[in-house]
């Protein structure tokens, strides 16, 4: 049902209203035709989220891959998580371990994405669907590893590697010892990690980089040779986690000096190497990331200038094989920008601030909508170029709807996902102890 607005207010005309039934990933799929015109042949679909960790996001991603890979055969699913861990996720979903699902969720996945029950019912449709499928659907994560704020994981990759493909060389343990000394257990010891990063003498810093430099020159020089000894899908996995090792010192040295802009770039730049990594072993890809990730415009955040974020590198490279489902929210819930490591985990969303494109969505439909940004009539084309910021999580960042996006799909009440319990059991003691004092708020 169209919402009745007050004389005045922007909305769009129904024709650019594309009601959607269900976020049940498990409901029919009939009202999603509309995806068709919108992706085309596109190699790659970005599924926008407004904010982490909401029940509804991940049910509409869930719904959305179920949708591209039965209707148009989808072969990857990539997710705006830690690339080395990622490779547990993908060996369950293709049926080949034993791990219990809840090991899985709170060490396959990294940044607390995993340890919701959403997320659990897409893993075990994805491995329901591997088990009879002709096709199977790998699983991807994207991001640096160690939550973004360790290479350890990256480099431990690598190093495990080298074990089989080079038994002659041996790492110095110093360098392993130095990137343990500030390794992140989870997203809320990232204070505690960068912390420990700053009290570390200036020589210690400069030969981990040193290291992961002489360390990524040996490999590449030495790939034909290691490929023999194992496999070229080996090789390209084990080098590009140290690429990554190599992004996350990056990232440390940057914020060392001040220079917070650093990470944020480095980061989405290596994110969109990675997905171009995966383009090479998979024809279609479903990339699930936040919205300030897969635009196709420059990212801002509060007291930083604007950013080159994963999307725009994307864009440029695959051109129209590259497709973004942005997303809006109206009421209910949004990750806290406060006080998270405390337990406030979420915050309540007030109405989505006049003039914004989540109140011009929010104006237009009662319920759950999409809207083809690619097909508007004029006089909505012009409404939406009125349109000059978003809402992410809690606060506004400028944006060109028209540029970022293909498509955008309103979900009008968003609310707190629900906690996994048995990947809780999983994960590490600051992971239970903050999720125990959130419940007891």
């Amino acid at each position: 049902m169209t919402r009745n607005t007050p004389t005045g207010s922007a909305r769009l005309g129904e024709d650019a209203v594309i009601p959607l039934s269900t976020l049940d990933p498990a409901g029919p799929l009939d009202d999603l035709g509309w995806l068709d015109e919108v992706i085309g042949d596109a190699r790659v679909v970005a599924i926008g989220e407004s904010s982490h960790y909401n029940g509804e996001f991940y049910q509409l991603r869930h719904r959305l891959l179920r949708y591209l890979v039965e209707r148009h055969g989808f072969g990857a699913y990539a997710m705006e998580s830690g690339f080395p861990e990622g490779w547990t996720t993908d060996r369950w979903v293709r049926g080949g371990q034993d791990d219990q699902l809840g090991h899985v969720l709170a060490n396959g996945l990294t940044s607390l994405m995993g340890l919701w029950t959403q997320m659990r019912d897409q893993l075990e449709w994805l491995r329901r669907h591997n088990h009879d499928a002709e096709h199977p659907v790998g699983f991807y994560g994207i991001d640096l590893g160690g939550s973004n704020a360790s290479p350890l994981p990256a480099l431990d990759a690598a190093t495990a590697y080298l074990e089989r493909a080079d038994p002659e060389f041996a790492l110095d343990p110093g360098v392993r010892e130095t990137a343990a000394s500030f390794a992140a257990s989870s997203a809320f010891a990232i204070p505690t990690a960068f912390s420990a990063y700053g009290n570390l003498a200036v020589e210690r810093r400069d030969a981990l980089t040193a290291s992961l430099a002489d360390l990524t020159a040996r490999m590449t020089a030495r790939r034909l040779d290691y490929v023999r000894r194992t496999s070229a899908e080996d090789f390209d996995r084990a080098l590009r986690s140290l690429r990554l090792a190599v992004t996350v010192d990056s990232l440390f040295r940057g914020m060392a000096r001040g220079d917070q802009q650093v990470a944020f770039l480095n980061r989405d730049a290596a994110m969109a190497d990675t997905v171009e990594w995966i383009l090479r072993r998979e024809d279609r890809i479903v990339l699930a990331a936040h919205n300030g990730h897969v635009q196709r415009w420059p990212a801002t955040l509060p007291g930083m200038p604007p950013v080159t974020p994963m999307g725009m590198h994307l864009a440029d490279r695959l051109g129209e094989d590259y497709r973004v489902i942005g997303t809006t929210s109206g009421t209910g819930q949004s990750l806290s920008d406060t006080g998270f490591a405390e337990g406030r985990f979420f915050t309540e969303l007030e109405p989505p601030r006049p003039g914004s494109l989540d109140a011009l969505m929010a104006a237009s439909h009662d319920g759950l909508f999409a809207t083809d940004l690619r097909r508007l009539s004029p006089a909505d084309a012009a409404t939406v170029l009125a349109v000059s910021e978003q809402r992410l999580s809690t606060f506004y960042c400028e944006i060109s709807p028209l540029d970022a996006y293909d498509a955008v799909i309103h979900l009008p009440h968003v609310t707190a996902a629900d906690p996994d319990d048995d990947a809780l059991a999983h994960s590490p003691e600051d992971v239970r102890e903050a999720f125990a004092l959130w419940r007891r708020r």
